[in-house]
């Protein structure tokens, strides 16, 4: 295995973060084919190509984005080394990047990310937020997500080799607008037959559940809207356009926030949340609060 020359690496990195060799040349007080050789002797290393000339400009490769990525990583850590031996404590935020699957309640992604906050390092949190967590998959292999938080565990067929951690779950919760849950409630949950409903996609996990669900309660509902997004959907039910299910680990904040009131329960309708990794065993210190906190605390 080739041995990185960390020289090399730095003269590549400050080039890629001051977006181009001649500011890259003045602040290393270097000539330009100093620098430029450098990266050339890096680019021979690693057998890729780090940039590409367009027009006058130097534009990173996809592999050259990659070894940014692991750069933005080594120097800051490597200058925190150096201020650790000399005594002093770095003021820069440790760093944890996160992909949320959109069907996600916000409410749970915010109590599930929370303790992140209360580390004796200050941390900083950086959230993407997609539909499909099969970019999110790719993005964690490569280091560009420290987690995922998802609806439902990584498939044995993604290609990629991701580690499901199960956070816990909860029952659902039916809610709708004061003046019509108070008469639904009486005889949940054949009250719900013909009821105008909100639904989530039809590609979310809850909404299969919630599709087998009604069927085995006999229960046909009106289907008057389909969101990808809960809060979107939780905002609709407020307004009264239809019964809306959620988490009832979060019934008291939803029934706050919305001024709806409860229909009914259904504890076998459940809701399940994970954390996905990269790493069979955690080691990331604000990974392993966020997942222990869950367990203790939010799905105890």
């Amino acid at each position: 295995m080739g041995w990185l020359n960390y020289h090399h690496l730095y003269y590549f990195w400050v080039v890629a973060k001051e977006g181009g060799l001649t500011r890259a040349c003045k602040k290393l007080r270097l000539a330009k084919p100093t620098v430029s050789g450098q990266i050339r002797r890096l680019e021979e290393v690693l057998g890729e190509k780090l940039f590409e000339k367009t027009g006058r400009h130097l534009v990173m490769t996809e592999i050259g984005r990659v070894v940014f990525r692991y750069a933005e990583e080594i120097f800051p850590t490597g200058q925190e080394l150096m201020e650790a031996v000399k005594g002093q404590k770095s003021d820069r935020p440790a760093r944890l990047a996160v992909g949320v699957a959109g069907v996600l309640p916000k409410p749970i992604v915010h109590r599930l990310l929370k303790p992140a906050f209360h580390l004796e390092r200050q941390t900083a949190i950086i959230c993407h937020e997609d539909r499909s967590v099969e970019q999110f998959l790719a993005q964690l292999v490569v280091h560009e997500l420290d987690l995922v938080l998802s609806d439902a565990p990584a498939g044995p067929f993604t290609g990629i080799k991701v580690f499901s951690h199960h956070l816990g779950e909860c029952g659902t919760t039916f809610f709708a607008k004061p003046s019509r849950a108070k008469a639904l409630a009486r005889n949940f949950p054949k009250s719900l037959n013909d009821e105008a409903f909100l639904l989530p996609s039809p590609k979310s996990m809850l909404r299969k559940s919630l599709d087998q669900w009604f069927y085995e309660q006999d229960v046909h509902p009106k289907i008057m809207g389909e969101f990808d997004d809960p809060a979107l959907m939780d905002v609709f039910g407020q307004g009264g356009s239809g019964i809306f299910p959620g988490p009832s680990v979060i019934e008291d904040n939803l029934l706050r926030r919305y001024r709806v009131q409860v229909v009914g329960r259904a504890k076998s309708l459940r809701h399940r949340f994970y954390a996905l990794s990269a790493e069979r065993r955690l080691k990331n210190p604000a990974v392993i609060a966020i997942c222990e906190s869950a367990r203790r605390e939010l799905f105890r």
